[in-house]
């Protein structure tokens, strides 16, 4: 029996080329659809993600695999090398962006690690058009489309920074989305504030858990219990993400030494915050500092 091969595209019709000019691209889904009767039958893009933000109509999307229903408004969010397909309603309208996976998954790591997931997994978000978020969208996709057409100096820099900022606003709009949902206990969604509230407040003063539970008034085993019921990860989890996005982000924004970072986020001495910091990022500190100051290099080159 003959092996099915699915195709990959740049874009869909368009075989994929060894080497592409453009990082990104703008279209509305009448634009390609239309002349393919509505269907587009399953591919992928080895190198591009796409995002798709239906704002009208609907369509049947396969992904990886999984066949379900979107109704507009909705964003579709397609991760390089996902195996997909539209039946597209013929009233669907709305925008596409499609841009080269590996740059913004760099701006990414370095301004904003926690939208890693987001572009990394195929996933179908439902739309509330009153949410302030979903308001900012759709401006910020005419802008991708203004600079897809200009040709100007810089274009592509300011193509990745429009589209981290769509990823931004897609990433908060999911977040308000799951805090909407109610909750079985708003006491305890209480104490998860007040608990991330004293992390802000003394995150450097590397404090035990032991010590949050009592300002908090519960005991260790608690907050432990607290955390990863309502958050999905331990209270010393918590604490250590803290310290890990402020040491990136004093890494790339500051240019004190490794020694002068380590004592300021109250680490004993350099050893120690370079173990704990390659413990939690799977890299140094300098080799952390040198690859992100290497992404912004390559970025100002686009």
């Amino acid at each position: 029996m003959a092996t099915k091969v699915i195709p990959n595209y740049a874009l869909y019709g368009d075989q994929v080329q060894a080497s592409w000019n453009n990082l990104f691209d703008f279209e509305w889904i009448p634009k390609r659809s239309r002349p393919y009767n509505w269907n587009i039958s399953p591919h992928k893009h080895d190198a591009f993600i796409q995002i798709l933000y239906l704002t009208e109509g609907g369509c049947e999307v396969i992904l990886d695999g999984a066949r379900l229903t979107a109704t507009a408004p909705c964003l579709i969010v397609i991760p390089a090398q996902t195996v997909h397909g539209f039946v597209f309603d013929t009233t669907t309208n709305g925008p596409v962006v499609t841009a080269a996976q590996g740059p913004l998954e760099s701006v990414a790591a370095l301004l904003m690690p926690d939208l890693l997931t987001l572009v990394r997994k195929p996933a179908l978000i439902p739309v509330n058009a009153d949410n302030v978020h979903a308001q900012a969208m759709m401006p910020i996709f005419l802008a991708i489309e203004r600079e897809t057409q200009i040709h100007a100096q810089g274009q592509m820099a300011a193509g990745m920074s429009l589209l981290t900022a769509l990823c931004v606003q897609i990433a908060r709009l999911s977040d308000a989305q799951r805090q909407a949902i109610p909750k079985a206990n708003t006491r305890k969604v209480a104490q998860i504030e007040k608990f991330r509230a004293l992390v802000e407040q003394n995150f450097k003063k590397h404090l035990s858990v032991s010590a949050y539970a009592e300002m908090m008034g519960i005991t260790a085993g608690q907050l432990t219990r607290l955390c990863r019921e309502e958050l999905g990860m331990s209270s010393m989890d918590v604490i250590n993400a803290r310290v890990v996005h402020e040491a990136q982000r004093d890494l790339v924004y500051t240019i004190s030494s490794i020694k002068q970072l380590s004592f300021s986020l109250g680490f004993a001495d350099e050893t120690y915050f370079g173990r704990f910091f390659r413990k939690h990022t799977g890299r140094s500190p300098r080799e952390f500092r040198a690859q992100a100051l290497d992404a912004m290099l390559s970025l100002q080159s686009l």
